[in-house]
C-alpha cells in the first residue's frame, strides 16, 4: 500500500509542467548547446485543407494528430529576403528580421517602410518579395524540450486575435495552456488550406508559471540563434484577389 502512495506521489510530481523541475533544463540548455547551431524540433501544419498536424513522434518517427496542448513560451516574427529564389540549405536571407520591424543585410533598414515588404512585390502573383511567418516555440505536457510551430500568413489573423483576447483577460501567452486544432478554411480566391485555431485549455498552476517563467526567458535568449534554415523551402501561392499567402498542395 505505501508502494502505490509513492507512485502515485511520483505521478503528481511530474503531471503537467512539474517535470521540468526534475530537468534542470536552463542548466542543461546552455551547457549542452554552447557553440552548437541551435535547432528545434518542428510540428508542421499541412496543405491543402488537411486538420491534422504533423508532430515529432519516437525514434524520428513522424506522427499525426487533430489538436495538440502546449505552452506558447514565446514567438516573434521573422522576414526573410532573398534575392534569387529559397531553395532551402544553411544559406541566409540576403535581408532578415526576428522582430518585424528592422531588417539585417540588404536592404536592410525599417521592416514597415520596405518596398519589399508590401504586397504586389513578389516575382509571382500579388504576394511579398519579403516573406513573412511568425514562430511560435511550444512546449507540451510532460515533456523538457520545446518544439518549433512556424505559422503561415493564413493563420496570423487567428493568432492575433488569439492573443489580444488572452491580453484582454489580464494573461500572456505563457501564462495558460493553449489547446491548437486545424480548420479547413477557402480564401476569396477559392484556394482551400489549413488554418490553426487556439483556444485556452487551462491555466497554469503557481507551481508550473514558476518553471514556465524560467523556461520562457531561455527560450527568448535562444530563438534568434536559430538559422533561417528551419523554414521549410517552399513554393508560396497567393491569392491574386486579396494578396494572401496560402501554402501550396504537398
Amino acid at each position: 500500500m505505501a508502494t502505490n502512495n509513492k507512485n502515485t506521489e511520483l505521478q503528481v510530481q511530474n503531471s503537467g509542467f512539474l517535470a521540468l523541475a526534475d530537468a534542470a533544463f536552463s542548466e542543461s540548455l546552455s551547457q549542452e548547446l554552447e557553440g552548437l547551431d541551435l535547432s528545434f524540433e518542428k510540428i508542421k501544419i499541412p496543405s491543402a485543407g488537411s486538420t491534422v498536424f504533423e508532430v515529432p513522434g519516437e525514434e524520428d518517427d513522424t506522427d499525426t494528430v487533430k489538436e495538440f496542448s502546449a505552452v506558447i513560451l514565446h514567438h516573434h516574427t521573422l522576414n526573410a529576403y532573398y534575392k534569387t529564389k529559397y531553395t532551402g540549405g544553411n544559406n541566409p536571407p540576403d535581408c532578415g528580421s526576428f522582430d518585424g520591424v528592422t531588417g539585417e543585410g540588404d536592404p536592410g533598414g525599417s521592416c514597415k517602410s520596405c518596398p519589399l515588404n508590401q504586397f504586389g512585390t513578389a516575382d509571382e502573383g500579388a504576394g511579398k518579395a519579403c516573406k513573412n511567418r511568425r514562430r511560435i516555440y511550444v512546449l507540451r505536457e510532460g515533456e523538457v524540450f520545446p518544439l518549433l510551430l512556424s505559422l503561415p500568413t493564413g493563420s496570423l489573423k487567428e493568432f492575433t486575435k488569439y492573443i489580444k483576447k488572452l491580453l484582454g483577460k489580464g494573461k500572456k501567452s505563457n501564462m495558460v495552456v493553449t489547446r491548437f486544432s486545424l480548420k479547413k478554411a477557402t480564401s476569396s480566391g477559392g484556394v482551400v488550406y489549413s488554418q490553426a485555431q487556439f483556444a485556452v485549455d487551462r491555466a497554469l498552476t503557481t507551481e508550473e508559471q514558476a518553471l514556465i517563467d524560467n523556461l520562457t526567458e531561455q527560450v527568448k535568449a535562444y530563438s534568434h540563434q536559430v538559422s533561417f534554415d528551419a523554414e521549410a523551402a517552399i513554393d508560396i501561392m497567393v491569392d491574386e484577389e486579396t494578396g494572401e499567402v496560402i501554402e501550396p498542395l504537398a
